[in-house]
């Protein structure tokens, strides 16, 4: 980074065609993470692992908090997929919550040059939060309201999700990228995490053929090494261990040719979750701070 944000975003961010492979990881903040803790996680999430790209994922409403992010995203050379937190219990939160981030996203002179995108989710309309017109309303008043500092506005969704709304077109239309939750292991035909690439070639397909060549990414996207509440398969062959998160990873590394050629200028991925103490099960890292198995993959192909 300069020692100073630029006086504008030109030629800032790196074209989508360099964003194919894997960008970095859903990092979840309900737990309000200090600053210094967010500075050492970030670090290490760019140095290890060479990520580009933290996407938020949950909700911490603490005054300020965003501001950390910021600070330390432009700190350790990483941008931020931002998140705009519905949540599973209903309720009108997440409107203080968008106001909150498109006000931090005007008053911090780093965030427009560290948040790449703005995502309302997770999965609002698998979970029915608002009805899709609604929802695609959010998001063009979103990017209204963003356009000055040039923040673009997706949904965080499952492919199903679009499809349980007859597809949910108006929505698609609406987004200016479109961030993909990729979970095959729910699938009903979910075996291994080696063998989802069908799975996962259904949904990138089909969001292919809906998506009017925008560019995407797989946000919200793993495999789960354990079982547990929520985190239930609906096939009885899907098995969830350590060995199938890695190769469902290990699966995505070999298919980079395939993802880079995807329209909008390929598809970029994250890991779901940094750490088991996040999301039990989805982790690279389990409780006790090791990683769960070797992970370095590929940034380019």
């Amino acid at each position: 980074m300069p020692s100073s944000p630029p006086g504008s975003l030109d030629n800032w961010w790196c074209s989508a065609d360099t964003e194919y492979a894997f960008l970095g990881f859903s990092y979840e903040v309900t737990a309000c993470q200090s600053a210094s803790q967010l500075q050492k996680e970030f670090a290490d999430i760019r140095n290890r692992f060479n990520s580009r790209y933290v996407r938020l994922y949950g909700a911490c409403d603490k005054q300020g908090f965003y501001d950390d992010v910021v600070n330390a995203a432009w700190d350790n050379g990483l941008g931020v997929h931002a998140l705009i937190w519905f949540g599973f219990d209903g309720g009108n939160q997440w409107e203080t919550r968008r106001d909150s981030l498109i006000s931090s996203l005007h008053s911090n002179p780093k965030a427009k040059f560290v948040t790449r995108v703005v995502q309302f989710g997770s999965e609002p309309l698998f979970d029915d939060v608002l009805p899709h017109s609604q929802l695609a309303s959010q998001v063009t008043s979103a990017k209204q309201k963003l356009a000055d500092v040039g923040v673009p506005v997706t949904v965080s969704e499952l492919a199903y999700g679009y499809q349980e709304r007859g597809g949910a077109q108006d929505v698609l239309n609406a987004i200016d990228s479109i961030n993909i939750h990729m979970l095959p292991f729910f699938s009903s035909q979910a075996t291994t995490g080696s063998a989802a690439w069908p799975l996962v070639e259904t949904d990138m397909n089909w969001f292919i053929a809906h998506g009017n060549g925008k560019k995407m990414y797989f946000d919200e996207n793993g495999w789960p090494s354990v079982t547990s509440s929520g985190v239930e398969p609906n096939s009885a062959h899907a098995d969830a261990s350590v060995n199938n998160e890695q190769g469902y990873f290990t699966l995505l590394d070999s298919h980079c040719e395939d993802l880079k050629k995807a329209p909008g200028g390929g598809i970029g991925w994250f890991a779901h979750i940094y750490s088991d103490d996040q999301e039990p099960g989805y982790g690279i890292y389990n409780d006790n701070g090791q990683t769960k198995f070797t992970f370095a993959p590929r940034t380019h192909c």
